[in-house]
């Protein structure tokens, strides 16, 4: 098996919108925001090589809508999905499976695009597109609270082309033999968000992606206001960590612009960075 990050293009958030009830002066010591209150983010994804598949996690947000959609979102950088999957030798129509940890739109917006003539389709033709079922059944209908975040455009045409597998089971933990890794549940993001942990090398890998977004998060009470029920995310964030320090679990990161893989460890305030690592560097040595 072979792992490899996937950059699949950077923007900005608002940075108390990321931070929920924790003040400005504590989050801006780790993730600075600019003039307009905004941080910079990354969608970082996730590549597995495994025997004659390509499983790739999360898609990044895309390139389909509309200038006044990306203009709320302030996008910088050169990275694209597809430029990111050549540097390593692959062109889309390589993937086999795209492993979607939740439909929120920067984490599945890439998953389809439009053709010359406006219809949507499949970026990825030749793969089957994993959704967690109960997942799906809360992004299709929608509550008032993340209605901006599940796009009918990322969502249907996946089901239209027949390419949409689900995953069943409520968890916490899925051990799953068609993927080449285990999948924790959790609850307090969104409903059964899939966190990917993978077996590499000797080490065990978290693909954190929203449940902890950056290494600012990693604070427990440092919850995104776009959790729809933080507290759970508390109480899910507080496992999580004191397991990955038991297990020696790196973190993978998939918003963090400058933080692409960690370690941790156990500190006075609580589960905090230990290393900062390239992903690339940490598994040449």
């Amino acid at each position: 098996m072979k792992i490899y990050p996937i950059e699949a293009g950077n923007f900005k958030l608002d940075g108390g919108a990321m931070f929920g009830v924790v003040p400005k002066v504590l989050w801006e010591r780790t993730n600075p925001a600019d003039k307009n209150n905004k941080i910079e983010m990354a969608s970082r994804c996730l590549l597995i090589e495994e025997g004659n598949r390509l499983i790739l996690i999360d898609t990044g947000m895309g390139n389909k809508q509309s200038d006044k959609f990306f203009s709320h979102y302030d996008l910088w950088g050169n990275y694209t999905l597809e430029t990111s999957l050549l540097s390593h030798g692959f062109h889309k129509n390589d993937i086999t499976d795209v492993f979607l940890t939740h439909l929120h739109f920067d984490h599945c917006g890439g998953a389809i695009y439009k053709d010359p003539q406006e219809r949507l389709r499949p970026s990825f033709k030749n793969a089957v597109y994993w959704v967690h079922r109960k997942h799906w059944e809360w992004a299709k209908d929608p509550n008032a609270r993340e209605k901006a975040s599940f796009l009918k455009e990322n969502m249907f045409p996946i089901e239209e082309s027949g390419q949409l597998n689900f995953i069943e089971g409520d968890g916490p933990l899925i051990l799953s033999s068609f993927f080449p890794f285990s999948i924790l549940l959790v609850n307090g993001h969104t409903e059964k968000q899939m966190i990917p942990i993978i077996k590499y090398q000797g080490k065990q890998i978290a693909y954190v992606a929203d449940l902890i977004p950056t290494v600012g998060h990693l604070p427990i009470p440092y919850i995104m206001s776009y959790d729809t029920r933080p507290l759970i995310t508390l109480n899910e964030k507080k496992a999580f960590l004191i397991d990955a320090v038991q297990k020696e679990t790196l973190l993978f990161f998939e918003h963090d612009p400058i933080h692409e893989l960690i370690s941790i460890h156990q500190t006075e305030k609580g589960v905090r960075m230990k290393e900062n690592y390239s992903f690339d560097s940490y598994f040449s040595k």
